[in-house]
């Protein structure tokens, strides 16, 4: 049994790692944004939150659209399929270039609303045009997203990683210039951090596409975007996947996004303070997510094989490793908890505030990391409905109302928001490992046990 967890141990880490420091690249790019923002006041500060709280939600609805290639392309790569896993490929692709522009329009005809929300006035004004700015970038982060889940469900994660740290290298870079105005360059403030944003998206796109269609490691498969060739099965079939984990996304996100606006009800301090926490937060998350990444390709992968013994050891491999992770960041969110949210602004009422809310950050960060990599395993196995129900459960009808009567009517104002989503972190993580536990135990009944290959 011990021997078992070790190499799975190994098989799973040499998938993830490449994949937590490519997701820890993407959210940095968000971190390094708030810093540098952060240093032009409480205002900038709460705008970028408020843009982003919207933008990230739609955004995060497209990667989850996305991430259909990823356990098709690994189920495919089990059965040693490479037709198939090249017209999963073109399809993805189409898929992706569609929702990537209604997603735009969705925003840009939609952005108009955040005069509507409650928030305060001269912080919306600041949002709006920013918010504009890195709408532009769906586009081409779509077309990242196509290369990079294809790659990843043939357990390719090293591309992605090197690209993305790259380009957010240039993107800090940008902000540098743009934001402050450097070089000669005029000071554009939060516009420009967002200019710099969209600038490395193209980037990371123009590079990643150059790559697989250039390399020899991808000649075996025949990757085109013939519209006239889709297979109405094959769309049905990716969007069953893509487009409920899609919702996934957007339950939690924008459960979040959700809570940011409430803080804006509160103040602009609240506002300011709840992007820095939830701005650490994103850190630990995407890491985990490079760990809910690996669980996903590892299980459809076993899945293809009807290996199920090896498919639970992966699936709970992966829990453990996250649950270890996840209990570190905790530590340092405990011990740090005044001294991060100073790296982004001098506001001592913010920095009081980002604490508090670290505190409780800390609190979720197991539940958090549980719940992002049962999402992951479910995903390898093709089941999305019921994971979509519960995420939908227990942010919306759960954690978000108890979060609005804990701040507003109890009193407790931004720590009160936030217990609500620890609560619905919480109960989604437990139904998740459960539901993995109890579906995998199904197929191990179903199918006789294998001879395990890690």
């Amino acid at each position: 049994m011990i021997s078992n967890f070790k190499g799975n141990f190994s098989k799973t880490f040499s998938l993830a790692f490449p994949v937590m420091l490519s997701q820890l690249g993407q959210v940095l790019v968000g971190v390094a944004d708030s810093m540098m923002v952060g240093r032009l006041g409480a205002e900038p500060l709460a705008a970028a939150s408020l843009a982003n709280s919207i933008f990230f939600v739609v955004l995060m609805f497209g990667i989850g659209v996305s991430m259909a290639i990823t356990p098709l392309v690994a189920m495919a790569d089990g059965k040693h399929n490479p037709k198939r896993i090249s017209r999963l490929f073109n399809h993805g692709f189409t898929i992706n270039w569609i929702v990537g522009t209604m997603l735009f329009l969705l925003i840009v005809l939609g952005s108009p609303l955040l005069y509507h929300l409650n928030q305060p006035e001269e912080v919306v004004i600041l949002a709006i045009p920013y918010l504009a700015i890195i709408t532009f970038s769906l586009l081409p982060f779509m077309v990242f997203q196509t290369f990079k889940q294809f790659a990843e469900g043939l357990s390719q994660t090293k591309q992605a990683m090197y690209i993305t740290l790259v380009c957010n290298a240039v993107n800090v870079f940008l902000n540098w210039v743009f934001i402050y105005g450097n070089l000669g360059i005029p000071a554009m403030g939060l516009n420009g951090a967002g200019w710099a944003t969209l600038i490395s998206r193209v980037l990371m796109a123009l590079i990643i596409g150059y790559y697989i269609m250039k390399s020899k490691r991808y000649g075996i498969f025949n990757l085109s975007f013939k519209v006239k060739k889709l297979s109405f099965p094959m769309v049905s079939k990716m969007l069953k996947i893509g487009v409920p984990t899609g919702f996934q996304f957007i339950f939690e996100v924008g459960a979040f996004s959700s809570a940011a606006i409430m803080m804006g009800w509160i103040g602009v301090t609240a506002l300011a303070a709840h992007q820095i926490a939830i701005n650490l937060a994103s850190v630990s998350y995407m890491m985990a997510s490079g760990l809910s990444t690996a669980a996903m390709v590892r299980v459809g992968n076993q899945l293809g094989r009807k290996d199920i013994p090896t498919l639970r050891e992966a699936g709970f491999t992966s829990f453990v490793m996250v649950a270890m992770f996840m209990s570190i960041t905790a530590v340092i969110f405990v011990l740090f908890r005044e001294y991060l949210p100073s790296l982004y602004i001098d506001d001592i009422e913010v920095i009081k505030m980002s604490a508090s809310l670290l505190v409780i950050a800390a609190l979720f960060q197991l539940s958090d990391g549980i719940q992002v990599v049962g999402l992951g395993a479910l995903r390898g196995m093709a089941d999305v409905r019921i994971p979509t129900l519960v995420t939908l459960v227990a942010y919306w009808v759960i954690g978000l109302p108890l979060g609005y009567v804990f701040a507003f009517v109890m009193g407790m104002q931004e720590v009160g928001i936030w217990y609500g989503l620890l609560i619905g972190l919480t109960i989604t993580g437990v139904l998740l490992l459960y539901r993995f536990h109890s579906l995998s135990a199904k197929l191990l009944r179903k199918y006789k046990p294998q001879v395990s290959t890690l």
